[in-house]
């Protein structure tokens, strides 16, 4: 009974061992390195004139001139009605067409010749 007994105890000892970690954290030492370099990092302070090279200096635009009106304003308002074509012009170049082609009927006639049916040319053999 005593070696039951024993076995008892043992296995309880073990059992309580293994629910916690007697084993001590290691520390990284390459990290504690690296974390100990970064809080000791002083950036270099910067001149204040350091930008000089880097950046264009801000000149304004010069301001816009205000447009002028010409001086003899008669004078340019006829040559432009000199220049602008009139109704009977345009109802000339609307009479002259291309060779061959249909002037007369205007609209109308041109969406019936659409609308008319169409005969397949005949295929020779």
């Amino acid at each position: 009974m005593s070696s039951v007994r024993f076995f008892t105890q043992v296995s309880r000892s073990a059992r309580g061992a293994r629910a916690f970690s007697s084993s001590v954290c290691r520390r990284d030492l390459v990290q504690d390195i690296y974390v100990k370099e970064l809080k000791s990092y002083k950036a270099p302070v910067a001149a204040k004139d350091a930008f000089v090279g880097n950046v264009k200096v801000f000149t304004s635009p010069a301001a816009p001139k205000p447009p002028v009106l010409p001086a003899d304003l008669a004078s340019e308002l006829a040559t432009y009605d000199a220049a602008e074509p009139t109704k009977a012009e345009v109802e000339a170049i609307k009479s002259t067409g291309l060779p061959g082609e249909q002037v007369d009927g205007g609209a109308e006639a041109f969406l019936a010749f659409l609308e008319a049916d169409v005969k397949p040319a005949e295929a020779h053999h």
